[in-house]
């Protein structure tokens, strides 16, 4: 029996136009260290977003920190900022030059959310996978199993698309469904 130990990187950076790029490479990089190489263009796509919207709503403050969590079958992607202010997920219109961020996050993710901390908030995202041993990745599950705190999270918005807010916990822990 083989049991992955859950693997987490932690990153304190300012959330600027010239640390975005920087920041995706880092991203990968761990992605391809942890043999998760599948999951990089989302992965680093959905970070690449977090990180705009802290440049962009965050307010003068764009200190912010990104942690990567990988469970040994979900990576979770986090992005915390000083900002109170919690995003909201709207329909974006194929011709509109802003909003699509977090439906293209809860597009690309089995499960996100955003809930406030004592210093700000945590924006995050989780995407289902399996450690790469010499398979390729299993398919995706549309909606995760979750633990019971993630369950009482709220579902949908006025667009439909999936959101969830964690009131109680600053990530979702994800279960396998078989237990």
């Amino acid at each position: 029996m083989i049991t992955e130990t859950p693997r987490e990187y932690v990153l304190d950076l300012d959330a600027t136009p010239d640390r975005v790029p920087q920041v995706r490479r880092i991203v990968a990089a761990h992605l391809r260290h942890w043999q998760l190489e599948e999951l990089i263009q989302p992965v680093s796509l959905g970070v690449c977003e977090l990180l705009t919207n802290v440049h962009l709503h965050a307010g003068a403050d764009k200190r912010c920190t990104l942690e990567l969590r990988w469970t040994g079958r979900n990576l979770t992607a986090a992005v915390l900022d000083a900002s109170p202010r919690l995003p909201q997920l709207r329909c974006a219109s194929p011709l509109v030059t802003h909003g699509r961020g977090l439906p293209m996050v809860a597009t690309l993710s089995d499960s996100w959310g955003t809930h406030a901390t004592d210093d700000g908030k945590v924006v995050w995202f989780t995407i289902r996978a399996q450690a790469v041993t010499g398979s390729p990745l299993a398919p995706r599950a549309t909606l995760p199993a979750v633990s019971t705190a993630a369950r009482r999270l709220a579902i949908t918005e006025s667009s439909g698309l999936p959101q969830r807010r964690a009131e109680d916990a600053r990530f979702p822990e994800l279960v396998d469904a078989g237990s």
